[in-house]
């Protein structure tokens, strides 16, 4: 009852002193004598003591004026639009919450994100910052998790140094959290301030924040969020990386085209081949009828390409769906996707052409390096166009001039690539086997130099065997001599079985593993006489070899027969199509006088039994032979 009393009075008095501007004087003065009475007593009544809804309306009234003086002040600090706007809320006398000091500096970092430096190095030596400093350092562990992350951040991006002490305080205090932070705050963490930790040496927060994201993976339950880490920040950790490919493989069904195109992209640069992932992808590609721009579907064809994952129906639905498109492409969207086919060994006739048409059609504004790269895709693919002469009159109308000025590596490829197309010319042929060019690789151990030097070797033969009007200049005696390393590669199943056979069938009458001076090495070596029985070769003189050997001329009607295995990889994707580099040694072998025995793997994997593998070899011996008196 007495609590009733007091509140009923109460709130007479405040409506009374609403009123008390529209009374007399001597009424203003009568309440303002009441009111102190009134206001003590209740003050000093058991009421008071124990929450009552009078104490509790008085805490709420408090409250919510200090959540608008809050949001006031929140206000106040978004709203500034230079540094100094919030220097001088600091320097105002305001009454700062926990978390407005903190809000003032990531706004500043915000501010001064495209200052010049020499601005920032200004700033960080201001009395009044540094004192904004010193607060943000005595509050912070008061401020909000939401707000301490960003806090960090933006004292990476003002370039404090490392000893700060203040910096050095934030960084413990957000070690402190880590087992308290929502995930999404360790997120956003990683993903803004990895480079900052890695840079600023800060590798313990690093390691400590990785460990934390990958123990709690299992809380991710956004697609944009494993797809964001798995591009920020997946390549600073094997085991998260891990996880996170797990977790794409959950949601996989969830994502839609972007996020099939960043995770494809995200594997290829880091160049993870993730074959579960991969085929889950392409399994949804194939299946749902998702609308692929322009920009997915290269993406697309070059995190292929680069990872070198198979997948016919992704690539059929590349092709059909790039091929409407190709007048829209432009001349380096156009290098770049035949690149990445190229990449992929998979040959689509009427795309190819749909973009040497477009070439074509462009010819003038076609720049140099995208016909090079054209040039090097249809070289890997042994792709000749429907129009080839007017492509090649376009490639030495831009190339021709333009062909010394290039790289000498590049040099190299271009020239090697027409001889792989059967369209080299001499002068092309002197501009590389010339000695100022081709002695910067000879002797080099880097792989890219070998291989270059390994593509000079293949010129130097088309030179001798394709072009006999050609008269110099060409390697040295000494540089095609073949080197240890032309045979010191892994023996492959095929190889291995192959060579057994031979071995069992020719004996001591056959040479295997043959390094020649055109670059190639011959899986066995035989000659036969005109009664077709095997003579030992090394009694003969052998111009393919570097030095030449035997020192007898071959028999009259004998002839030189060359064992060639070609494996899956040799082949273009899906098919029986010899790749380009592989074409260019056949017709090599075929130059130089031997009668080729192809052992390609699609048949060689039906043979069972090693009588079987025998009489395979004998039948394609006398099949070679039989061809060439056909002739």
């Amino acid at each position: 009852m007495a609590a009733r009393l007091v509140k009923r009075c109460t709130c007479l008095l405040r409506g009374a002193m609403l009123e008390a501007p529209a009374l007399a004087p001597g009424c203003g003065l009568r309440l303002s004598r009441v009111a102190p009475r009134v206001l003590t007593s209740s003050a000093t009544s058991p009421s008071s003591h124990f929450p009552g809804p009078l104490s509790g309306l008085v805490e709420k009234e408090r409250a919510f004026a200090a959540n608008s003086e809050h949001q006031d002040m929140d206000q106040l600090i978004e709203k500034a639009t230079r540094p100094e706007e919030l220097l001088e809320l600091f320097r105002g006398g305001h009454c700062l919450h926990e978390n407005h000091a903190a809000l003032i500096l990531i706004h500043l970092s915000r501010l001064l994100a495209n200052e010049p430096e020499e601005k920032k190095a200004l700033l960080l030596q201001d009395a009044h910052f540094q004192q904004l400093l010193q607060l943000v350092n005595s509050q912070i562990t008061s401020v909000w998790h939401g707000i301490l992350v960003r806090l960090l951040r933006s004292l990476y991006a003002l370039a404090l140094p490392g000893a700060c002490k203040e910096l050095q305080s934030v960084e413990q205090e957000v070690r402190w959290r880590l087992r308290r932070l929502k995930y999404r705050h360790l997120v956003f963490l990683a993903e803004s301030s990895a480079t900052y930790m890695q840079e600023r040496d800060s590798q313990e927060l690093l390691a400590e924040l990785l460990v934390h994201l990958e123990r709690r993976w299992a809380e991710i339950e956004d697609c944009r969020m494993v797809v964001s880490m798995m591009a920020k920040i997946g390549h600073l950790s094997e085991p998260l990386m891990n996880r996170l490919e797990d977790k794409c493989l959950e949601l996989v069904e969830q994502f839609g085209p972007d996020e099939l195109r960043k995770v494809l992209v995200t594997l290829a640069t880091q160049n993870r081949r993730s074959v579960p992932l991969l085929r889950a992808i392409s399994y949804h590609l194939v299946q749902k009828p998702f609308p692929l721009t322009k920009g997915i579907l290269l993406d697309l064809a070059y995190a292929y390409g680069k990872l070198g994952f198979q997948q016919t129906q992704v690539f059929q639905r590349l092709a059909s769906d790039l091929l409407p498109r190709a007048p829209s492409l432009t001349s380096s969207e156009v290098a770049r996707c035949t690149k990445s086919f190229a990449l992929l060994k998979w040959v689509n006739g009427p795309l190819f052409e749909a973009f040497v048409q477009h070439i074509l059609d462009r010819a003038q504004t076609i720049t140099g390096l995208h016909l090079c790269n054209m040039l090097l895709a249809f070289a890997h693919l042994n792709f000749h166009p429907e129009r080839e002469d007017q492509f090649f009159c376009l490639v030495r109308e831009k190339l021709g001039s333009m062909l010394s000025g290039l790289p000498p590596a590049l040099q190299v490829d271009v020239v090697w690539a027409l001889c792989v197309l059967q369209q080299v010319q001499e002068a092309e042929l002197r501009a590389v086997l010339c000695p100022e060019l081709h002695t910067q690789f000879l002797g080099g151990g880097s792989p890219k130099h070998q291989s270059t030097f390994q593509k000079l070797l293949h010129i130097n033969a088309t030179a001798q065997l394709e072009h006999p009007e050609y008269t110099g200049p060409l390697l040295p005696a000494s540089a095609v001599v073949p080197r240890l390393s032309a045979l010191d590669r892994k023996v492959t199943p095929l190889q291995k079985e192959l060579q057994d056979t031979l071995r069992g069938l020719l004996g001591s009458r056959g040479s295997f593993m043959v390094p020649t001076q055109y670059g190639w090495v011959l899986d066995a070596e035989v000659v036969l006489d005109p009664d077709s029985q095997f003579l030992p070769p090394r009694d003969f003189v052998a111009p393919h070899l570097a030095p030449p050997s035997g020192s007898q001329p071959l028999p009259p009607g004998a002839k030189r027969l060359a064992f060639l295995r070609w494996e899956y990889p040799n082949y273009s994707s899906r098919s029986r199509d010899l790749l380009g580099r592989f074409v260019l040694a056949r017709r090599h072998v075929l130059a130089a006088g031997f009668l080729v025995v192809d052992v390609p793997y699609y048949e060689w994997l039906e043979l069972k039994s090693e009588w079987q593998k025998g009489a395979y070899l004998k039948d394609k011996i006398r099949k070679a032979v039989a061809e060439e008196l056909a002739k």
